[in-house]
């Protein structure tokens, strides 16, 4: 089949549908040619429409913290002050880059979830 540039939903789903037929085309072949195309035809159109959800930081962190049954006053080694503390956690003051990497190192949390792109 030729693939042209997906322009709709439907045309994406057909591309999807057709990739999950091939995925396991032996390389060098036909079908591992069209499946090369396909992913990138489907990533174009899924990078145009597809918008991913904002993730609010102060709430992931709250939410390991409720996890793990930590308290504000457990972050202070972190974060600094109690005053601090709580100030960063209801948005009164931005992370730092220091804090962001003391934070991504103690929750384990991916640091793309620090950055602000945009």
């Amino acid at each position: 089949m030729n693939w042209k540039l997906i322009k709709t939903e439907e045309e994406h789903q057909k591309a999807v549908d057709r990739a999950m037929e091939i995925f396991l085309a032996e390389q060098g072949t036909p079908e591992d040619d069209e499946l090369g195309v396909l992913l990138l035809l489907i990533k174009d159109y899924e990078d145009k429409t597809v918008t991913m959800p904002e993730i609010d930081v102060l709430e992931v962190i709250r939410d390991k913290m409720n996890e793990q049954g930590l308290k504000n006053k457990d972050l202070e080694p972190l974060i600094g002050s109690k005053g601090h503390v709580s100030s960063v956690l209801s948005g009164r003051k931005e992370i730092t880059l220091r804090t962001a990497q003391k934070l991504r190192d103690f929750f384990n949390l991916p640091a793309e979830l620090f950055l602000k792109i945009g």
